[in-house]
């Protein structure tokens, strides 16, 4: 069974940035992503962006594109998640999660395809406030 840990949330001032991190173990990685879901208190989960395991493809939502970055890191087991010019609705826990390629893309789409993610980290609070 693998183990997703994240790091790295905190508060920021808006216009700020950010970077959260997720360590992955015990993953077959194969066709799969590494993806970035978060939540807010009241709201829907969004998911927000992924990076492939093979050929680290990166997808976004609409919501986070030209503001938000994944990379992977030089330990391929690193994910992390750059966050620029941060907005209060930007405020959330940030979940890293294990799924398919095709599962996520549908996520991001809006597809509430929550079933097919199959391993979630226990989150990460970012707080976008002055």
């Amino acid at each position: 069974q693998g183990q997703l840990v994240e790091s790295g949330g905190g508060l920021v001032q808006p216009g700020g940035s950010l970077r959260v991190s997720c360590e992955a173990s015990g993953f077959s990685m194969g066709l799969n992503v590494i993806g970035w879901v978060r939540q807010a208190p009241g709201k829907e989960r969004e998911a927000v962006s992924c990076i492939t395991n093979d050929d680290d493809k990166t997808y976004y939502a609409d919501s986070v594109k030209g503001r938000f970055t994944v990379t992977r890191g030089n330990a391929r087991n690193t994910v992390y998640l750059q966050m620029n010019s941060l907005k209060p609705e930007d405020t959330a826990i940030y979940y890293c999660t294990f799924a398919t390629e095709v599962a996520f893309r549908a996520l991001i789409r809006g597809r509430p395809l929550w079933h097919l993610v199959t391993s979630w980290g226990q989150g990460t609070q970012v707080t976008v406030s002055s």
